[in-house]
């Protein structure tokens, strides 16, 4: 044991010593595995940072509330079918499940999809059906006025609750509440602004304005088809499965779907919306890195093409060390640490300068996320870079091993 450590320290000496005498050979040997690392590191510093601002900001976007969505199978789709729920679905689940903490939906409608209109200014912005359960359902949060209350939407009144970024785009007063704004050719009186909640994605998360929802239905002429998309929390001592039972069992008859049919809705949390983002970026993770990870297979060639021609011209360096009683064992460890020692030294500063790229990239883009390099990508990057030197540099080092020591002692 302790003179295998010895010939390991032995070993690693001369291969520094080695790296050291042939510098830019050494550095050119590196710069396949540099630019291979590099490129690899700044491909999931990017995408790591993209799924923690997803996951960061989902993770503040009530991760206990359900949704229910229209689902529309492929099958149906391609004949012209498309799903939906409706404000009748809404009202119905509202009435009926108990178990809901908070049962609320929104409506979204052609005739509101044009622009918002303030004096002279218009804007197309996402204009929505809500009521007063939306607010607690996603706890949006006045800055100045109120949300929509109950009695907004019992009486169908025209009120408006902003974002406020609606500010900027129509020039709007500092203040707007009690303003007035044109949608969909009916007036609606500003009653209050939330919160800011910043970009997601590039996406201006405060560009939107809520109305009641049973508004937006009488105004599109009372029609209960009128398609929706509702969300509800559980109350804290409410069985989860039951109630998604009891809400499909209700669903399906008001479509009157039959056994065997599929369901034309579909439930989704957060947490599977994390999920699923998750799975897209890893994937897409995972195949970027192995494509440009081709470039480290051949900055891994390219050691190994160098520490072939070390050999040779050490041949009589070689020789010397046999006869004066080198093993075969010390001379393979010190040409394989020596391609051990140039990959890692290549991949640490591919390593920096891949970060250096990645936080380069979120700085001039804009809306890009920081970079961020989760702890198993430097792993990685070192053990693969580690095993590319241990393979590639294995061939080199059993050749010089093998060389006889009378035959490379009479080398030219």
């Amino acid at each position: 044991m302790f003179k295998s450590a010895i010939a390991i320290m032995e070993g690693t000496k001369a291969a520094l010593m080695a790296i050291k005498a042939n510098a830019m050979r050494s550095a050119l040997t590196c710069l396949g595995i540099i630019i291979g690392v590099a490129a690899v590191v700044t491909v999931v510093a990017v995408m790591q940072g993209f799924t923690k601002q997803i996951n960061d900001q989902l993770a503040d976007m009530s991760p206990d509330v359900t949704n229910i969505k229209p689902y529309t199978s492929m099958e149906k789709g391609m004949v012209g079918q498309q799903a939906k729920l409706t404000y009748n679905d809404f009202l119905t689940l509202k009435a009926r499940v108990k178990e809901a903490e908070t049962f609320t939906a929104v409506m979204l409608t052609w005739r509101f999809s044009g622009a918002a209109e303030y004096g002279n200014k218009s804007h197309a912005s996402r204009v929505m059906g809500t009521e007063q359960n939306y607010q607690k359902a996603y706890r949006i949060y006045p800055e100045l006025g109120r949300f929509i209350r109950a009695e907004d939407d019992e009486k169908r009144r025209r009120v408006a609750f902003i974002g406020p970024s609606i500010i900027d785009k129509l020039n709007l007063p500092e203040n707007p509440v009690g303003e007035y704004i044109k949608l969909g050719g009916e007036w609606f009186r500003i009653i209050g602004v939330a919160e800011k909640q910043g970009s997601f994605l590039g996406f201006d998360q405060d560009d939107y304005i809520n109305i009641p929802i049973s508004t937006m239905s009488a105004l599109e002429g009372g029609s209960v088809d009128t398609n929706v998309q509702m969300m509800f929390r559980l109350k804290d001592d409410a069985n989860e499965t039951q109630v998604l039972g009891k809400i499909r069992r209700i669903l399906r008859q008001l479509h009157k779907l039959k056994d065997g049919e599929d369901d034309d809705f579909e439930f989704e949390t957060a947490e599977k919306a994390r999920a699923n983002i998750d799975k897209f970026t890893g994937s897409a993770t995972a195949i970027t890195a192995g494509i440009v990870g081709i470039s480290l297979v051949v900055g891994g060639i390219g050691v190994m093409n160098i520490m072939l021609v070390s050999v040779t011209e050490r041949t009589r360096v070689i020789g010397t060390l046999k006869a004066l009683g080198a093993t075969p064992g010390f001379i393979m460890l010190q040409f394989l640490v020596e391609a051990v020692v140039l990959s890692l030294f290549g991949g640490l500063i591919g390593l920096a300068i891949g970060y250096g790229a990645a936080a380069l990239i979120s700085v001039l883009v804009p809306s890009m996320p920081d970079a961020y390099i989760p702890g198993w990508a430097i792993l990685l990057s070192f053990g693969f870079t580690s095993l590319i030197g241990i393979v590639f540099g294995l061939a080199p080092a059993i050749k010089a091993a093998r060389l006889n020591p009378i035959d490379a002692l009479r080398y030219e």
